[in-house]
């Protein structure tokens, strides 16, 4: 068992380090144009190559984005309570309860634990979390009106496209097919290098918080993930994918939203920063849990 908690935690590990090195060796790293970059071509392209042919029954697809979309709403939740014990404003702590780093780590994480079949899951409680985030997070981030950002958002397109095809059974020219798997290939070394270079840039005020707050979210998303898996009958691999995604730490992305909406971004930091430390103890224990 250890060999193979090894193995999934091994690239995710090498590959945010390669970024955390650079970064303290002085190296320049330009993370403006490689957030662009995953974020106008590679994720897109990723979401393309994942969905499109998936080999997957329609019926556990959609329930999967449902029991996901009931996680989020449930941490929505959730986050009152955590906020009046940290002693913070909700609106401080949703961003941060609700959107786990389902995409730099938790993609990787998800493809080395479950293979291509469960990784289609993943990819599916990771396209739930997106359409949220980068929905109701962005508009409650924005201090303005967000529906400029939205329509420029290619992931959604993206995410669109792929569930058209799915369920239509339509398959994509091969030259396009083989566009997409090139270009989506480099998506996750990319995801997990500027992860690496997000913790070495992030600075950390409140430890203490961040270690609390990370222990009661990890055991609500799990509690929330296995529950509505079961209320809706998933198949276990999906069940599994779906807690997996949902207990990963503070995506970086709340800390973006944070610096955006001027609420407390130091503070966020913090959480993101702890979040993703203590990942490397629990996942490997979620990782024992749900590889049974």
């Amino acid at each position: 068992m250890f060999a193979q908690l090894f193995a999934v935690m091994a690239p995710v590990l090498v590959g945010a380090g390669i970024g955390f090195t650079w970064i303290r060796c002085g190296y320049a790293y330009p993370t403006e144009f490689v957030t662009k970059l995953v974020f106008n071509i590679g994720t897109p392209a990723l979401v393309v190559a994942s969905l499109a042919n998936a080999d997957v029954e329609p019926g556990d697809f959609w329930r999967t984005l449902i029991a996901t979309f009931l996680v989020l709403a449930g941490m929505a939740v959730a986050s009152f309570g955590v906020a009046a014990l940290l002693g913070k404003s909700w609106r401080v702590i949703i961003s941060p309860m609700m959107y786990p780093n389902a995409g730099n780590m938790g993609l990787p994480v998800s493809l080395y634990a479950f293979g291509h079949y469960g990784f289609t899951f993943a990819m599916a409680a990771w396209v739930a979390n997106a359409l949220i985030q980068f929905t109701v997070g962005m508009a409650l981030a924005s201090r303005g009106s967000p529906w400029k950002a939205l329509t420029r958002n290619p992931t959604l397109y993206a995410i669109a496209l792929s569930l058209t095809l799915l369920l239509t059974g339509t398959s994509l020219p091969a030259w396009v097919d083989n566009t997409v798997h090139l270009l989506s290939g480099l998506t996750i070394p990319l995801m997990l290098i500027t992860l690496g270079v997000s913790l070495a840039s992030i600075q950390v005020k409140s430890l203490s918080s961040g270690v609390l707050f990370t222990l009661c979210r990890v055991p609500i998303a799990l509690g929330l993930s296995f529950g509505f898996a079961t209320l809706l009958d998933l198949p276990p691999i999906a069940a599994s994918a779906v807690a997996l995604q949902m207990s990963m730490p503070v995506a970086v992305y709340n800390y973006l939203f944070a610096q955006r909406s001027r609420r407390e971004p130091e503070y966020v930091a913090s959480l993101v920063f702890c979040s993703t430390l203590m990942a490397l103890i629990y996942v490997p224990v979620v990782l024992a849990f749900v590889m049974e």
